[in-house]
Order: C-alpha cells, then sequence, then structure tokens
C-alpha cells in the first residue's frame, strides 16, 4: 500500500509518499480501507517532533473514514461496513489499523469526506463546548482562530448551545466566514489589542471562558479576557508552546481556571465516543452544522496541505485522498 510517513522529522520537505506493507489485524484490531484522510494541527507535530512517537519513520494522520477491509478474530464488524475515528496516527495511507475501541458506525447519509473533516475537530469542539467548559445560554466565550477548521465547529456547537461568541481572525475575508457560522461579534489581530476589544464588547466584565488553539502569541492576553473564576482552555500551539507559566498569576487576575486538555481523556471510554459522534452525525444531517472543506489534496501531495496549514492560508477543513 501507499503511505506517507515523516523521515526524518522536520518540515513538510521530509514527508515521504512510499510503498509500506499492508498491515494485518490482531486482537481489537480493523483493518480500514481509507477514503478520507482529515489533516490536522497534530499531524504537524508528530511531524516535526514537537509530540514524540515511538516509531522511524513516524506515521502520520490521526483522523479517517473508510469501510472494513479486515478484522481481528475478536471484533464483530462485518466487512465492507462504513466507519469513521480519530486519534489512531496511521491514517495517511491506503490502509490503516484500528482499534475497535475508537470506531464508530457512519451513517448513511454522512459522506466520507464530511466524516473525514468532523471526527477529530468535530469531537475536540464537542468536548471543550459540553465537558470540559458546558457553554449555556446566557454566557459568553471567545474563540481564537475562529475561521480555522476547529475554530468554525465550536462557534457553530457555542451558538447551539446558546452561548454569545466573540471570534478572532487575521483577515477580514475570515471574519466574514466566521460570521457566516454564527459568530456574533469578530476582532482582526491586525486591529488595535483584542483585549480592550473583548472588554468593551462585554461591558467590562470579560468572557466566561476562553477556547485558545494558538498559544504563545494568545495565551498571556487571553487570561485579561476572562470575568473573575474564567477558564482558559489552552488546547493548541499553532504559534508555539507557551513556555513557563508561574500558576500565582492566576490568582492575581481572579481566581481564574486554566486547563490544557486532550481529546483522549474525553473519548476513552467507548460509549461516551460513540455519544459525541452521534451529535455531530445529528446535527450534520439536520443542518445544524455545516462544514466547510478549504481543499481536498491527493495524498502524495500531503507536504503542500501540510505547508498551507502552517502557513494560514486556509479557512476550514483539509482533507486527503488515496
Amino acid at each position: 500500500m501507499k503511505a506517507v510517513v515523516a523521515d526524518p522529522l522536520g518540515g513538510p520537505e521530509n514527508l515521504k509518499y512510499m510503498d509500506q506493507p499492508t498491515p494485518q489485524p490482531g486482537a481489537g484490531e480493523v483493518l480500514v480501507k481509507i477514503e478520507a484522510i482529515g489533516v490536522n494541527f497534530i499531524d504537524v507535530y508528530f511531524r516535526n517532533g514537537t509530540y514524540k512517537a515511538p516509531e522511524t519513520p513516524v506515521k502520520l494522520g490521526s483522523e479517517g473514514a473508510g469501510t472494513v477491509a479486515a478484522a481481528g478474530p475478536d471484533v464483530d464488524l462485518p466487512v465492507g461496513q462504513r466507519v469513521a475515528y480519530a486519534m489512531a496516527r496511521g491514517s495517511y495511507a491506503e490502509y490503516a489499523l484500528v482499534p475497535r475501541k475508537l470506531l464508530v458506525d457512519l451513517p448513511n447519509n454522512v459522506s466520507f469526506e464530511d466524516a473525514a473533516a468532523v471526527m477529530l475537530q468535530g469531537m475536540t469542539a464537542h468536548y471543550l463546548t459540553r465537558s470540559t467548559f458546558p457553554l449555556k445560554s446566557g454566557q459568553t466565550c471567545l474563540v481564537h482562530a475562529a475561521a480555522g477548521g476547529a475554530g468554525l465547529l465550536i462557534v457553530q456547537l457555542a451558538k447551539i448551545a446558546g452561548a454569545t461568541v466573540i471570534g478572532t481572525v487575521s483577515t477580514e475575508e475570515k471574519a466574514q466566514l466566521a460570521r457566516e457560522h454564527g459568530a456574533d461579534h469578530m476582532i482582526l489581530y491586525t486591529q488595535p489589542d483584542f483585549v480592550a476589544e473583548v472588554k468593551r464588547l462585554t461591558g467590562d466584565r470579560g468572557v466566561d471562558v476562553v477556547y485558545d488553539s494558538v498559544g504563545s502569541t494568545t495565551f498571556h492576553k487571553s487570561l485579561d479576557c476572562l470575568r473573575p473564576r474564567g477558564m482558559l482552555v489552552s488546547f493548541g500551539q499553532s504559534s508555539g508552546v507557551v513556555g513557563q507559566f508561574d500558576p500565582l498569576v492566576l490568582s492575581q487576575k481572579g481566581s481564574l481556571f486554566l486547563t490544557r486538555p486532550s481529546l483522549a481523556n474525553y473519548v476513552s471510554d467507548p460509549a461516551e465516543l460513540r455519544q459525541r459522534a452521534s451529535d455531530l452525525f445529528t446535527w450534520l444531517a439536520d443542518g445544524r452544522l455545516r462544514l466547510r472543506v478549504h481543499k481536498t489534496y491527493k495524498l502524495a501531495d500531503a507536504a503542500q496541505a501540510h505547508r498551507d496549514l502552517e502557513g494560514r492560508k486556509t479557512t476550514g477543513k483539509l482533507l486527503l485522498t488515496p
């Protein structure tokens, strides 16, 4: 089979499109014939070594959709069953081995492309807005990178929950896109300090929660956007790592809460995983959740997808197809 791996670690130029043996499923495993692959910033982190992988060359891709090609002896899924998954590396390939506990059945009214576009970032948006800080009507959130793949989904799930959404983006084009997906107020990074604008929009109160996937360039100012006892949810670092941080600052700024969550801890229970996926598929089917796929690339062109993602040239989701 064809696959894309990082060898050696480093920039997009180190991605190699190569032949590899087609794996065979063992106990608790399923071989999935991949039809669509989601591209995410976590792939960049594994490619450049920010996140450590045990194998060399490093397998990439944590999200995909396709059909069951073969199943382990203790797995009850039939060949041909439509499935989707996230949190199993190796989806940058024609076939991928996936633990049965990470697979969800894919309804016929959800395409492979939509499933690959929504699994990782959609479930991230779900746990952030439904579990980490369960948004409800009357609350206000600040969403950084609101026009990105995860950002647009967080905006929509926050609106489904009845919250007011303030978003930050780099261009007016991205601001308009976020508005079209439900954002109530948009702030451009190129405009005056976003902290002052957040305070103005909230009557100097601050927001209840900040969802921050940007990291280094937004982290400290995000704390200043919060109301007393508000929460900063730092779930990414696209601009770089935050670095050392003194917890005493949280007290000084109003007894704030800070969390650095991971999707893995919010889908470790298969029942919880299925419930999150079921909500997403239902909202897709009834039109409450809209997906924006920025571009679909051939698997062999994964390096260009990474360049575009890191260059902030994209709005919405990037996909690969074998």
